[in-house]
């Protein structure tokens, strides 16, 4: 029996902020989306030519408060071809929370505060 992961899921308070943030960040773009007939939810998936992999986005009419995410310790990984333009674009998009230079990694934080590893590539 096989398993392959397909997406992970990031609820999301501002689906719009969140697919520009996602765009800009780390050039994922919108792939598809479900919406609720009732309005009650809106879900988008985002990915890149790079993987299959794909984040789902979910927006939910009835929940207004900001979602708790514990204490981000968990995170989702992305490796970079170009680690300097990585970190320089996330730096002008201020949204660095975190850099380990010994380990040569880094973290960005979303508009809900989800934490994504930014890799370089190595050689």
């Amino acid at each position: 029996m096989k398993f392959k992961m397909i997406h992970e899921n990031y609820n999301v308070q501002d689906l719009e902020k969140s697919l520009v943030f996602y765009e800009k960040a780390l050039g994922l773009k919108e792939i598809r989306r479900k919406e609720a007939t009732d309005g009650s939810f809106i879900i988008v998936y985002i990915g890149n030519e790079e993987s299959e992999f794909e984040l789902e986005l979910t927006w939910l009419a009835d929940h207004p408060d900001k979602y708790d995410i514990g204490e981000e310790e968990f995170h989702l990984a992305f490796r970079t071809d170009d680690f300097d333009a990585a970190h320089k674009l996330h730096e002008e998009m201020n949204c660095i929370c975190f850099e380990n230079p010994d380990m040569g990694i880094y973290f960005i934080q979303d508009p809900d505060g989800y934490w994504l590893e930014i890799i370089p590539e190595r050689r």
